[in-house]
């Protein structure tokens, strides 16, 4: 069975599918802000969604980090080391890509287990 959650015309936020939870690149809800205070932000929505789900960071499988300009790496990274559990470090990439749009400086994709 595959479940949606927040569901729209063109995505879901998160798919359900089995004892899996994938959601979609999350961005900031204030683009204007610096790196870390996005990164912080997505984190917040990604908690969010992963709780929706049934599940939370410390089940998280593999992250996928989307970076505007990868200067920007350790400003990314003190929010991520600050939010992230230890012991519960997920498989991750972070790479440089061009985002949906110029103010966007992060975006990150997970996939979690459920419990």
């Amino acid at each position: 069975m595959i479940k949606r959650l927040q569901s729209g015309p063109r995505m879901s936020q998160a798919v359900i599918h089995g004892k899996t939870v994938y959601l979609a690149g999350q961005v900031a809800h204030d683009p204007k802000a610096d790196v870390h205070a996005q990164t912080t932000q997505v984190l917040a929505a990604i908690d969010r969604l992963l709780a929706e789900a049934g599940t939370d960071k410390t089940r998280i499988l593999s992250a996928q980090v989307f970076l505007s300009d990868i200067a920007t790496f350790a400003d990314m990274n003190r929010a991520w080391d600050a939010w992230v559990p230890g012991g519960h470090t997920p498989a991750r990439a972070t790479i440089e890509a061009a985002l949906a749009t110029p103010d966007y400086r992060v975006e990150i994709m997970v996939v979690a287990a459920l419990p």
